[in-house]
């Protein structure tokens, strides 16, 4: 019999729902997500999408494994519970979202940070198919990351390990960010604190052009402006200073990146490679960065891994 399973991306800006089988997304639904306003009042919209989901492809509740749910903060996965947010969902600590899911749908529920499901789905199915030594980063609203060493994926005793990479300092004396630290990568290279950056960096071209995200700076950039190519050249100092990082740490085969800035990939991925090439200490050669084949489908792909294989961990 065909096995379904439900797939919900907690995005900062929009939630991703898809329905899986097979290794594959076979539909896809989206809604808003509000995330100030908190999970609880996007439950009942989640409900609906899945619905019209299963109702269209006429999936069975016996051929319905269950639902795995990726989230942007720490979250345990034994429990089912989120653990802390980020100025996202900030009521889901509260929820028992398992004990929902079951109520609504029955089968297995899984559930843990964004990045590190979208760090199962480049491993299983995508850009990391074939390494067992894999890092992934999402440069988006804010930067994840998610770690797979020696063909497990890396948790930690309080649910953190290898997910928090976007906190990694890059600039001790730098920006303050919404973690609460000072000078992380997210605070100094991230859709979220864009606008500031380009302000503090140039407070003319701001108000010539503002607001500002990652492709509309890029583009610019493309374009010959100056300035722009100058921030966006600043961000790559960032984001390579990161996976230096995760790569002392980490010793990965391959880090894998996505996210809505690689719609510039072809201007991003060579500056990366040859600035972490010229940077990391590794004297036996040089790890594989590659953009993401799977971008908005990878976290979902990795939560129904993990919900298909949950009695197997």
């Amino acid at each position: 019999m065909k096995r379904y399973a439900i797939g919900v991306d907690l995005g900062g800006t929009v939630v991703k729902i898809g329905l899986v089988s097979e290794g594959r997304v076979i539909d896809r639904a989206t809604l808003e997500a509000d995330s100030g306003n908190g999970l609880r009042c996007r439950l009942p919209l989640i409900v609906d999408r899945i619905e019209t989901l299963l109702a269209v492809h006429q999936v069975s509740r016996e051929e319905f494994a269950g639902i795995g749910f990726c989230f942007p903060g720490l979250a345990d996965s034994d429990t089912g519970r989120v653990v802390s947010t980020n100025a996202k969902y900030d009521d889901a600590v509260e929820i028992d979202i398992e004990a929902w899911a079951q109520s609504v749908y029955g089968g297995e529920f899984y559930i843990d940070n964004d990045a590190r499901m979208a760090v199962v789905g480049e491993w299983k199915y995508g850009a990391g198919r074939g390494s067992d030594n894999v890092v992934a980063m999402t440069i988006g609203t804010g930067i994840g990351c998610g770690v797979v060493i020696e063909g497990r994926l890396l948790q930690g005793v309080h649910h953190q390990a290898g997910c928090l990479g976007g906190h990694l300092i890059v600039d001790y004396r730098g920006r303050r960010c919404s973690c609460g630290n000072v000078g992380c990568a997210e605070a100094s290279a991230s859709s979220f604190f864009l606008n500031d950056i380009v302000q503090e960096s140039n407070p003319q071209f701001y108000r010539e052009h503002a607001p500002f995200d990652f492709r509309k700076i890029f583009t610019m950039a493309r374009e010959g402006n100056e300035v722009a190519r100058k921030i966006c050249e600043e961000c790559m100092d960032v984001w390579a200073a990161a996976i230096v990082n995760l790569i002392h740490a980490y010793d990965p085969e391959i880090v894998v990146i996505s996210g809505g800035i690689m719609r510039s990939a072809d201007l991003i991925l060579p500056y990366l490679r040859w600035r972490v090439a010229s940077l990391a200490w590794t004297p036996w050669g040089e790890v594989r960065i590659e953009a993401s084949t799977l971008m908005d489908d990878a976290g979902i792909l990795g939560a129904v891994e993990c919900v298909m294989n949950k009695n197997r961990k």
